[in-house]
């Protein structure tokens, strides 16, 4: 028998594009997912369509704020890695609806923490953020910084993942490691995400809100890291297993380390969205003060993900992002859409 991979998160975009992976490469992949409405659930049923047509997948409609549920899983299955990518994603909307941060990242981890420690499991696998970091004015950001003045409740609760993981890793010897994913892009993406929102808003013919004050010399930046070197990345990392040797836990960044200005990136998005379309497109901008929970600079340093695999990050941003508009221009039918 192989081994059996539980990806929580499954129809997520991260979740998704791991579960694909592992199945193309013969894995048993075994998926949750509460297919909550944060974002378009038929993008979230779309992708799962893709993996269900696949030899070693099974799915579970499942919350992992629900410890019942999520037991029987892995009463039932001999789990060999865990990768935890359920949580409920977005910044902005921590504010607007903290109790969910806390059933999802707090509650579920926490459950998903003890079901590994009843059930043991060769390594465990969880998503942070860089966004643990908060306004850290010392880059590149690593993994040794001090993170202990998040700006967001999201951040805080990914912080909290962190010191979770630590303390059941060092009491009952589970070897787990977070990963600090750095604005992760490409398609089938996050509809809530800035540069996918910025396409839909252009089809609907409404302006793009830039949080920037049009301050051009102190642009926000940012760490893009497309999703196709994020798996790579993830799949070396779970081969990479903690032991007695080495820390039982430990925290890695994975992201570009090669930060772009907030405008620029915009402009490559116009250019990709112009070379999909065969015509050339320009946003409609308009500029707003920065808020308040937003992070000026994310800056992944990768030099404990290079020395630990031997692997860093390499898409350029106007390769992933010309992948992303020709997927959605495919996706969406834009040709036909009444927005053109």
């Amino acid at each position: 028998m192989g081994e059996t991979y539980l990806v929580t998160g499954a129809a997520g975009f991260i979740g998704y594009h791991l579960s694909n992976y592992l199945l193309s490469e013969g894995k048993t992949v075994i998926g949750i997912d509460n297919l909550n409405d944060y974002y378009d659930v038929k993008l979230k049923r779309d992708r799962l369509i893709l993996l269900e047509g696949k030899t070693g997948f099974t799915f579970h409609k499942i919350d992992i704020a629900d410890r019942s549920l999520l037991e029987e899983v892995f009463k039932n299955s001999k789990i060999d890695y865990v990768v935890n990518l359920a949580a409920q994603a977005g910044v902005r909307y921590s504010i607007e609806n903290p109790d969910i941060y806390i059933q999802s990242n707090i509650i579920g981890f926490y459950n998903i923490l003890e079901l590994c420690r009843h059930y043991p499991v060769k390594h465990l696998v969880y998503a942070s953020s860089s966004s643990v970091y908060g306004r850290n004015n010392k880059v590149p950001f690593e993994e040794t910084d001090l993170v202990d003045h998040p700006v967001s409740l999201y951040a805080a609760t990914k912080k909290s993942n962190e010191l979770m993981a630590h303390v059941y890793s060092h009491l009952y010897s589970i070897a787990s490691t977070g990963l600090r994913f750095f604005t992760v892009y490409g398609p089938m993406g996050r509809p809530d995400m800035a540069y996918f929102s910025f396409i839909n808003n252009f089809f609907k013919g409404k302006t793009i809100k830039v949080y920037n004050n049009k301050d051009f010399e102190n642009d926000l930046y940012r760490d893009f890291t497309y999703i196709d070197d994020i798996i790579e990345g993830i799949i070396r990392v779970i081969e990479s297993i903690p032991s007695d040797l080495h820390p039982m836990h430990r925290v890695l960044n994975i992201g570009n380390s090669n930060p772009e200005k907030l405008m620029n990136f915009i402009r490559t998005l116009e250019n990709c969205l112009s070379i999909s379309l065969n015509r050339k497109i320009e946003f409609k901008l308009e500029y707003e003060p920065i808020k308040p929970e937003d992070v000026h600079k994310t800056y992944a340093s990768t030099n404990q993900l290079e020395e630990l695999i031997s692997y860093k990050p390499h898409t350029l941003i106007k390769d992933g992002l010309q992948k992303f508009t020709d997927w959605y221009v495919k996706y969406y039918f834009v040709e036909e859409n009444h927005y053109i």
